[in-house]
């Protein structure tokens, strides 16, 4: 019996892999699969759901503001307690809204180690604007070139089809 096999394509998926800020590889990477037209759509709602939790967190530290405070269970106030829970509730739908967009454990791989905190969300921010966020523009454009390459020959085939009639 003989075995036949498929050959496949070129694959899409662009793997970065990451570095320590003194150049040493972490053996860690972030995939994405260029090829899902969906992914520029997860990183929309990375954005808009970003944005929501910090509005959300802000409303929300405003209303503890404006409520009287009492002396806590410890050492801090029932306020400052409440204000510490809400942060951690924000980190944790913030890991969960960029993981969607930078895959499961995204957040943690390019924390590599450190907890999470309030500039490392910027940290963050800024590596997907000034590193994944090119490759994205790039391969919007080549999806659109490709779009429209290919629907551009049916239109004229239909044109041409139309003329002979």
């Amino acid at each position: 019996m003989t075995e036949n096999y498929i050959q496949l394509g070129k694959s899409d998926v662009l793997r970065l892999g990451i570095r320590t800020e003194n150049g040493e590889d972490t053996g860690e990477f972030l995939e994405f699969n260029l090829g899902d037209i969906e992914l520029p759509l997860k990183y929309q709602e990375l954005i808009e759901k970003d944005k929501r939790n910090r509005e959300n967190l802000k409303n929300q530290i405003y209303i503890i503001d404006k409520r009287q405070d009492v002396k806590g269970k410890k050492l801090l106030s029932k306020n400052e307690e409440d204000k510490i829970r809400l942060l951690k509730e924000f980190f944790n739908r913030e890991v969960e809204v960029y993981n969607m967009f930078l895959g499961e454990n995204g957040v943690q791989k390019l924390l590599n180690g450190r907890k999470l905190g309030w500039t490392s969300l910027q940290e963050i921010d800024e590596i997907i604007e000034k590193q994944i966020t090119p490759y994205l523009d790039i391969n919007m454009k080549n999806i659109t070139e490709k779009i429209k390459n290919k629907y551009s020959q049916v239109i004229d085939e239909k044109d041409k089809i139309e003329v002979i009639e």
